[in-house]
């Protein structure tokens, strides 16, 4: 089976307190399209007051040396989706639609239902723009707020979803609570009720648990995988200051160890891994 790895440095830079200077974002950036992941999730659009980390992306994005890595960036509403259609070198715009009705508010101040609607208005822009469109799936192990929540949930609003026409899913374990078994279970559900859904994983992990997290979700079918290097970034919401990004370069020696070609350059990577280290310090 291949393997598709999208690096996301857009969730390992957003949260962090200290701005990262445009020509440091830039250098990093294109440094990582030189490795060879699938995408790399290199920025949003979103409110910069909010998240003011990402106030440059629109700067970042123009100054891009493309590759074959496709670009993706993350949006909270119709409006910042409009500003990602405008640019050729973004394949794919993402949303993070919650099946937590707490976080969904918090995450971008709307409803579950409202977001509906959100989703909707993107994915117009979307197929008039020729760009394609990921839902992620915000809390989809499970959330820390007593929200409901299991399997049936997921497979309805996936299931609503598709109805709509979203094509790509990213499971996201916010804040790192999944664990091997319910990894399993979920695919599991997910590949016999709608066999057709594309989806991926963008798990959230503290460093002893990575590897029974991806081990699952690949056992169980998955073949989309996101990730940060070292580790940096995650969800400041989580209970845990450990839990942070899937450490992409871990992954990287899993799938080797299972005889999995990447394709990537991995004298590029160790070079990107480096810069990463002096970008994050």
């Amino acid at each position: 089976m291949k393997v598709k790895l999208i690096e996301c440095p857009r969730d390992a830079m957003q949260g962090r307190a200290n701005f990262i200077d445009t020509d440091t974002k830039v250098n990093y950036l294109n440094a990582l399209l030189q490795v060879g992941f699938d995408a790399l999730d290199c920025g949003s659009f979103v409110n910069e007051h909010l998240i003011p980390q990402m106030a440059d992306t629109s700067e970042v994005i123009k100054r891009l040396k493309m590759t074959q890595t496709k670009l993706s960036v993350v949006v909270a509403n119709a409006r910042g989706a409009v500003k990602a259609v405008q640019f050729d070198e973004i394949s794919f715009i993402g949303f993070p639609f919650s099946i937590s009705e707490t976080f969904q508010k918090r995450n971008t101040n709307t409803s579950i239902i409202e977001s509906v609607d959100t989703v909707k208005h993107i994915l117009e822009l979307c197929n008039t723009h020729s760009k394609k469109f990921t839902c992620y799936i915000s809390m989809g192990f499970g959330n820390l707020y007593n929200d409901p929540w299991d399997e049936d949930i997921v497979i309805e609003w996936l299931s609503k979803l598709k109805v709509l026409g979203v094509n790509y899913f990213s499971l996201s374990d916010t804040v790192g609570i999944s664990n091997a078994y319910g990894i399993t279970k979920l695919i599991d559900r997910i590949t016999t009720h709608l066999p057709e859904i594309n989806f991926g994983c963008h798990f959230h992990t503290r460093p002893d648990n990575w590897e029974e997290k991806v081990e699952a979700a690949y056992n169980a079918g998955c073949t989309r995988f996101d990730g940060a290097l070292m580790g940096y970034g995650g969800c400041p919401m989580a209970n845990d200051k450990l839990i942070g990004n899937m450490p992409t370069e871990k992954m990287v020696s899993f799938f080797e160890k299972k005889n999995i070609n990447l394709g990537l350059d991995k004298l590029k990577l160790q070079e990107a891994i480096r810069m990463a280290q002096h970008v994050f310090e």
